[in-house]
């Protein structure tokens, strides 16, 4: 054989061995991966448009479940930056479509403050990306649902509970779960159905593509935990809600109605005021032909005298003449200039008796920031005249509402606060034998924003087995039971008297007494189940660095 012809053999078989296809250029895998990226901030995008339906007024609450399942798909084996990515485009047309009713102040405040809101959930998005690494991920992607709304619920300027994934849950079958361990109960049930789902639809989808057979016990894993969501979503119908009244009430309820609604809807003075005093002098007159019987107590809403009326003479006159006309003591909603402090003012509910005239009061103790108050008010209204909307500060209050109206003793909540656990679960711990939601939804009428607010009434109802009666100038004005039912209410923009029989309780329910533990166990338990996955990415690195240089 002549010299080189083993050579030449080789190059003759490796000339006729098929050429390894190419490798894509930098260019081609870039375009790739910015394929794949746009359709998975597109889906995100896409379920939360979808999660904003699971909410009032809509009430479409399995579409919580599913887009807890697709976020958890979606960041599912992700760096926690793109975690956080799609988490934040997820929440950014949720809270959008979700707060539009902010719309009547602008557009610009409803993008800021979803914008601001989908922040946490980018937070939540990169926590579930790096906990989507360990055994039993769906657990630990419900504590950090949790986690995420406990964080939202109190920062900054003390938070704003909106969109929390109990509130789209006020009617379904994990409602009955407040009982136990209030809102935040409920969010991890739902976090953790939608979370299970994930971990069926992946495990079957890995499945299919592994050609492994097709007998039952392969496809055990995604059936079982399907099976595992279900039983976590009908869970709520094995807990008692207590319902037993101890005593019963009979009240009225004046919705006294504004002329428009929007920004300006107090109008020319005393105009609201006026409507409060005509309803009840109208319910006392039907009391007095027999029509109606009397109340035990009246309920005005919030902001139903639309000036002070320890300062206006006429304010204090006509508030006195309603009261002494229907015969029992009135929950007036009043504002009332602060004594010391020139500029703030206290938003408050003030039992009126019509013997002995005004007396025990409740201040709302959670006043809204830019809505009743300003923050930095001396250095943003440079920059931002709308604040000049918001002429004076409310003051807070110190204490919870419990005060005797009448025979029954109520636990006064006003407006907003009845998103807050702490302020309402504080007054029924306090004594409340009922709840009373004083509200002024004008602002916002016919916007979704009163639908979602009642829905937050109906979900404290079980939570503290309270009846809760809603007031409000404008509406919804209602009466849920303490089951969670909507009893009476009255449609928006009407002047309308309620007049029901609700029942009065004792007795606490397992939230009342757990307090906040339930959802600080749950937060932190989220929290250290992603210091665990980070702990755990660290060590394994130096050992896929010595299996990559063994392999070179």
């Amino acid at each position: 054989m002549p010299p080189g012809s083993d050579t030449s053999a080789a190059a003759v078989g490796a000339s006729a061995a098929p050429a390894a296809p190419p490798r894509p250029g930098r260019a081609a895998r870039l375009a790739a991966l910015a394929r794949r990226e746009a359709a998975r901030t597109g889906l995100a995008a896409a379920t939360g448009t979808g999660l904003a339906f699971a909410f009032p007024p809509y009430d479409l609450w399995p579409l919580s479940v599913l887009a807890v399942a697709a976020l958890a798909l979606l960041t599912h084996g992700r760096t926690a930056r793109q975690g956080a990515w799609t988490g934040f485009v997820l929440a950014l047309p949720f809270f959008f479509l979700l707060l539009r009713w902010l719309n009547v102040v602008g557009y610009d405040v409803v993008f800021g403050l979803s914008a601001a809101e989908a922040l946490f959930v980018g937070a939540l998005g990169a926590g579930l990306a790096v906990t989507s690494r360990l055994r039993g991920w769906p657990v630990w992607g419900a504590c950090l649902w949790v986690a995420e709304e406990w964080a939202r619920d109190r920062v900054p300027f003390g938070g704003f509970p909106w969109g929390r994934l109990a509130f789209a849950n006020t009617h379904s079958p994990f409602t009955p779960l407040a009982a136990l361990g209030g809102a935040p109960l409920v969010s991890f049930a739902v976090a953790l159905a939608g979370g299970l789902l994930a971990f069926a639809g992946l495990a079957a989808w890995r499945l299919r593509g592994s050609g492994a057979p097709r007998g039952p016990r392969p496809l055990l894993p995604p059936v079982e935990a399907a099976a595992v969501a279900v039983a976590v979503t009908v869970a709520g119908y094995a807990v008692p809600v207590p319902t037993k009244a101890d005593d019963t009430v009979n009240i009225a309820v004046v919705q006294g109605d504004v002329q428009k609604p929007g920004m300006d809807f107090l109008g020319r003075p005393m105009m609201i005021l006026n409507n409060h005093v005509d309803a009840t002098l109208d319910l006392a007159r039907d009391v007095r032909a027999g029509r109606v019987k009397r109340p035990d107590l009246v309920i005005w809403p919030e902001n139903s005298s639309d000036l002070d009326p320890f300062q206006d003479k006429v304010a204090y006159a006509r508030i006195d003449q309603a009261v002494r006309a229907i015969g029992v003591p009135v929950l007036v909603g009043a504002l009332v200039d602060h004594p010391t402090k020139a500029g703030y003012v206290y938003n408050e509910g003030i039992v009126w008796d019509p013997k002995t005239g005004p007396g025990a009061s409740y201040t709302k103790q959670h006043p809204v920031p830019f809505g009743e108050y300003v923050p930095f008010r001396e250095e943003l209204s440079k920059v931002v005249s709308r604040l000049q909307r918001v002429p004076r500060d409310f003051y807070p209050g110190d204490h919870t509402g419990v005060m005797k109206v009448g025979p029954a003793r109520l636990g006064d909540v006003i407006c907003f606060e009845v998103a807050y656990d702490e302020i309402v679960r504080e007054t029924v711990n306090a004594g409340a034998r009922a709840l009373v939601v004083q509200t002024n939804n004008a602002t916002f009428g016919r916007t979704d924003q009163p639908e979602q607010q009642l829905a937050m009434s109906r979900l404290r109802a079980v939570e503290h087995g309270r009846a809760v009666v809603t007031a409000a100038t404008s509406g919804i004005s209602a009466v849920v039971g303490p089951d969670g039912e909507v009893r009476e209410r009255a449609p928006e923009f009407t002047r309308q008297v309620i007049s029901a029989s609700i029942p009065l309780r004792d007795g606490t329910t397992v939230a009342d007494r757990a307090g906040a533990a339930p959802e600080w166990a749950l937060a932190i338990v989220g929290l250290l189940s992603c210091a665990a996955a980070l702990l755990t990415g660290r060590r394994k690195r130096p050992d896929q660095t010595m299996d990559k240089k063994g392999q070179q």
